[in-house]
């Protein structure tokens, strides 16, 4: 993976900075991510810090799942601001495994990347699930890591627009 990959998510910005509410902004990064890394799956989960919970508006292939800010790994991305790498889940305790057995998917890695918002404070995490082509490497991590910025300042403008219509 080169130039063209950074490439593709300068074309992207273009195509997210049309998109102002959460609805529309959440499933494009999430496609966008899994297009990128050649993944079976990717959730956005949001971070609310008023109710330390961990959210999803979709989660690909589930619907909403809302998790306590300190659980699982997307908990662990969240609480160390840091991204992680786990290839073999199932052998990891920070894992969620009921979310699994309750959808029936079976997750063989996962790799997920902090959000981070303008002062610097997560707001939110990307989680891939599955890479086709083997295990998550730390390439895929600097990618994404990367995306994550490039897409945190639309995020955090949908956001604060999906706050002020509540």
């Amino acid at each position: 993976m080169g130039i063209e990959i950074y490439q593709r998510i300068a074309v992207f910005g273009k195509k997210l900075a049309q998109l102002d509410n959460i609805d529309d902004t959440l499933p494009a990064i999430a496609e966008e991510a899994k297009a990128i890394i050649n993944t079976e799956r990717c959730s956005i989960f949001i971070v609310d810090h008023a109710t330390d919970m961990l959210w999803t508006k979709l989660s690909d292939g589930i619907g909403r799942i809302a998790i306590d800010i300190n659980s699982g790994i997307v908990g662990a991305t969240v609480s160390s601001e840091h991204s992680v790498i786990v290839n073999n889940p199932y052998d990891d305790a920070r894992f969620l495994s009921k979310i699994d057995e309750k959808s029936g998917f079976v997750t063989r890695n996962i790799l997920t990347v902090p959000i981070f918002n303008s002062k610097q404070n997560v707001v939110g995490v990307i989680q891939l699930l599955n890479k086709y082509n083997g295990d998550f490497t730390e390439s895929d991590e600097g990618i994404m890591g990367f995306f994550a910025n490039y897409i945190s300042g639309t995020l955090e403008l949908a956001l604060l627009i999906e706050g002020n219509k509540k």
